[in-house]
């Protein structure tokens, strides 16, 4: 396996390891965008107001759609030497400045050669779905509303055959990359109970994904929960590498960016 390249901030500036939390549904997702907000511009702006005026935009891990969340999403931020307040003292200064939609939960120096996208060796993410009758004002921005039962056995049985290193071309949508993955881990799981009904959270885990690959898998396997796609037909979906033959995308409101891990520089919690 051959070694990771080290990444250095430009000369002049010290490179700081944040950690992120936001709620994706007033943004166009991280990256700048020039007709509506982002995550990035948003946190970017804020680090101006506090001393920061000659610093880079910060780096993520991931790049998430537009309505898409993050519970602890790594993200590097290059700072002039000449940056007044401490690392300690930083998420409380930047908190001050940004919506309520986006908070820094943490701030320290990178370690050397860090980068928070390249040198990210996995990423994480939960969809979750709500299974009960009636809707539920709590997790209308959080979950998918579904109204009838899931046969979650069925779903894992079938998630079973994405795991590993495949070609996700029948998942991705608009994508001009090369299209095989690994697929790290990949399943649904009771999370918690509401008045008649359940959350189940599909969570499935890779060093990286494609467009809107993840939102394709939820789809795909939510059809077979609903009884509307055989479990057995999951793997010729995949071989086919047909997107018109696997689910649809589920939207974004129910998919949160939950971790990243660095091997080699801790985890990104």
């Amino acid at each position: 396996m051959s070694e990771r390249p080290v990444f250095s901030p430009p000369p002049g500036f010290a490179r700081l390891r944040l950690t992120l939390a936001w709620d994706g549904s007033g943004f166009a997702g991280w990256q700048a965008q020039s007709n509506a907000p982002s995550v990035q511009e948003t946190l970017h702006a804020a680090c101006a107001r506090v001393g920061g005026e000659g610093a880079a935009r910060p780096v993520a891990a991931g790049r998430t759609d537009a309505g898409v969340h993050a519970e602890a999403m790594p993200a590097h931020l290059d700072v002039p030497l000449s940056f007044r307040i401490p690392p300690g003292r930083l998420p409380r200064a930047l908190n001050a400045h940004l919506p309520p939609t986006v908070a820094v939960l943490s701030a320290s120096p990178a370690p050397t050669g860090f980068h928070a996208r390249f040198s990210c060796t996995e990423r994480r993410y939960t969809y979750r779905l709500l299974a009960s009758p009636q809707r539920h004002p709590l997790w209308g921005g959080r979950a998918l509303h579904v109204p009838g039962p899931l046969d979650v056995e069925a779903m894992n049985r079938a998630a079973s055959h994405l795991i590993g290193t495949h070609d996700f071309a029948a998942f991705a949508t608009r994508e001009d990359r090369q299209t095989v993955r690994e697929v790290r881990a990949l399943s649904v799981r009771p999370g918690p109970p509401v008045v008649g009904g359940r959350v189940w959270e599909v969570e499935v885990s890779g060093e990286s994904f494609l467009r809107q690959m993840v939102r394709g898998l939820v789809g795909t396997l939510l059809l077979v929960g609903q009884g509307k796609l055989g479990e057995e037909v999951v793997a010729g979906i995949l071989a086919g590498r047909r997107r018109a033959d696997a689910g649809a995308n589920v939207p974004a409101h129910g998919l949160t960016f939950t971790g990243a891990s660095y091997a080699g520089f801790g985890e990104g919690e």
